[in-house]
């Protein structure tokens, strides 16, 4: 069983690294978020094993000259340099810094946009129903119209048969008279 003493926790991103500094060695764990929990170092495939490594001192120092390179030299030195060393260590904790900064910003977007979307939704929404109660009201109106109209009709054939019987009552009334 190991003897450690003390620890440095660095975390950002989806990882956290755990360097474990001790009487048989140094070790560096390094856990990845895996859908709401940790995924040790010692599980996962890159990593099968706890690593040795030289100095936590060393790869945070590095971690912070990273910060000014761009993704593809940051990218092309870890591919350079094997699994645990000091400068692979610092270029997957400096990417995953990234990455979760990266995320961070999508998601953030993501909600700007969503909640946008949310309001043009509810506001078509209240635009629908005023269409929908406008349209209700043209009905009604063109129902009230279409109503008038026969009423209009059935009044003008009484005024031309009432017109008739009068030009008819006329015309008895003035052959009569003869």
């Amino acid at each position: 069983m190991t003897e450690l003493g003390e620890s440095h926790f660095f975390g950002g991103g989806n990882f956290e690294a755990l360097w474990l500094l001790g009487t048989v060695g140094d070790v560096l764990r390094i856990s990845e978020r895996v859908e709401g929990g940790l995924l040790d170092s010692r599980v996962m495939a890159v990593m099968s094993e706890e690593t040795p490594v030289v100095g936590a001192d060393k790869v945070h120092a590095l971690v912070q000259l990273l910060r000014t390179r761009s993704y593809e030299e940051i990218r092309q030195r870890m591919y350079d340099n094997p699994p645990g060393s000091p400068w692979w260590s610092a270029c997957k904790i400096e990417l995953d810094i990234r990455n979760g900064e990266q995320i961070a910003a999508a998601l953030s977007a993501t909600s700007r946009v969503l909640e946008k979307l949310q309001g043009s939704t509810q506001h078509f929404e209240q635009l629908a129903e005023t269409l929908h109660e406008s349209t209700k009201e043209v009905l009604e109106m063109l129902a009230g119209t279409k109503e008038a109209g026969r009423r209009l009709e059935i009044a003008v054939y009484v005024t031309i048969g009432i017109t008739l019987v009068q030009l008819f009552n006329l015309i008895f009334e003035v052959f009569r008279k003869r």
